[in-house]
């Protein structure tokens, strides 16, 4: 899988995950203060990652600031994106299956490096629900990114 991933800060825990995520063999493309050059602004990056898979140069991205929140608001902004905030790996699975999650937002500050590997183990081994209520709440969001691109 291609994977994006942004962090605003170059910590420990944001080098991890690019570890974990390639160790898991997926292909990635690192972001902002991972990349040197980039501009490391949590808005900026998130969005860059979030791009890349509305746009298909990536099938997912992780996006990562000091509280996650600022990464998930930006990587939201994006039409086609679905990214969610996870803390732990029962979110991340909800995510995945309740809300078909295509992005995933981390907390820099919050993420050690085992949850880190508990989410990712989640978020990986989950699948979009085929419950009717489910998928029709995930095509109400992809109605409103496309009210709000006409607007």
């Amino acid at each position: 899988m291609r994977i994006s991933v942004s962090s605003d800060m170059d910590e420990p825990v944001a080098r991890a995950l690019v570890d974990a995520l390639r160790e898991r063999g997926h292909e990635v493309r690192a972001l902002g203060a991972l990349s040197p050059g980039d501009d490391p602004q949590w808005a900026v990056c998130s969005e860059a990652a979030a791009r890349d898979v509305a746009e298909g140069r990536a099938d997912q991205a992780v996006v990562c600031c000091w509280t996650g929140t600022g990464a998930s608001i930006a990587a939201n902004k994006v039409p086609g994106v679905r990214a969610a905030l996870c803390t732990d790996a029962y979110t991340a699975d909800g995510a995945r299956r309740w809300n078909d999650a295509n992005v995933l937002a981390l907390s820099l500050r919050l993420t050690s490096v085992p949850v880190l590997q508990e989410i990712l183990d989640a978020w990986f081994a989950g699948r979009p629900s085929d419950d009717p209520e489910d998928r029709a709440n995930v095509e109400r969001t992809t109605r409103l990114d496309r009210e709000r691109t006409r607007a």
